[in-house]
């Protein structure tokens, strides 16, 4: 089968008055359909940048992408992609309802189509009875919530999301991630994550993707044993605690080979 993300010697270098920003060095990654593939390693090494040019908001230096078996560009054209970012990025003036409907509305859905697919995301994210709120009504996990519906509203292959739960305190982030695992085994999409957390990375991954500081390299990449189905209690078992010990040899690793 086809990856559905493959990338191939992949740079991007920022032209900066200072010199040159070198974000991407070459990175080959190839992600199969329904994996679950986090991205970890130190600020500024290329984790959301790697994400952004699959989503074509930037544009590598050379090497080359594939996203469904298209430049990235047409794939967010064929609507490949739903995007989460770090901020649930909600419009206080729109219900949640309104919100989540807004790129069903960009997209020209009919209405009876967008209130039947805002109702569908809203009790997959376990928001139902909370459509006619407004975003100063809710906590910030459930507003992050509301944001994953809206991305997942018009029904993409790929999620990316950009550390969305980092704002978020750790008793609220473990539930989120218990959430989006059974949401992720429910909808079958294939997801692409950035966090800077390592017990989240291991928990939520079928593959973890370490990187170096800048230039952003790739280090190691782990294809995780664990099962699929994970009670939040897995992490004190010896397999994770493995997984957890070999992403921090490879953040190590990365900064040895930075300085």
């Amino acid at each position: 089968m086809s990856p559905v993300i493959a990338a191939h010697g992949l740079n991007l270098t920022y032209e900066t008055r200072d010199g040159p920003v070198h974000a991407l060095k070459d990175v080959s990654l190839s992600v199969g359909k329904g994996e679950f593939v986090s991205f970890i390693g130190p600020s500024g090494c290329g984790k959301t940048t790697f994400l952004r040019c699959v989503a074509a908001l930037e544009q590598p230096t050379s090497g080359t992408l594939t996203v469904n078996g298209m430049e990235p560009d047409a794939a967010r054209r064929a609507r490949a992609y739903g995007y989460v970012f770090q901020a649930a990025g909600l419009y206080p003036w729109r219900t949640i309802a309104g919100n989540i409907a807004l790129p069903l509305e960009i997209m020209g859905f009919p209405k009876p189509e967008r209130a039947e697919r805002v109702a569908r995301v809203l009790k997959l994210v376990d928001l139902e009875g909370f459509a006619a709120k407004f975003p100063w009504q809710l906590s910030g996990g459930m507003q992050q919530r509301a944001s994953i519906a809206r991305a997942l509203a018009f029904d993409a292959d790929i999620l990316l999301m950009d550390e969305p739960f980092g704002a978020l305190d750790e008793i609220v982030r473990d539930r989120l991630n218990e959430e989006l695992l059974r949401l992720w085994a429910a909808t079958g999409k294939t997801a692409l994550f950035v966090t800077h957390s390592i017990p989240e990375a291991v928990y939520l991954s079928t593959k973890i993707v370490v990187m170096s500081p800048r230039p952003g390299r790739i280090t190691d990449v782990i294809d995780s044993p664990l099962p699929r189905d994970r009670p939040l209690d897995i992490r004190d078992t010896p397999e994770f605690i493995a997984i957890a010990h070999r992403v921090r040899e490879g953040l190590r690793a990365g900064h040895g080979d930075a300085d």
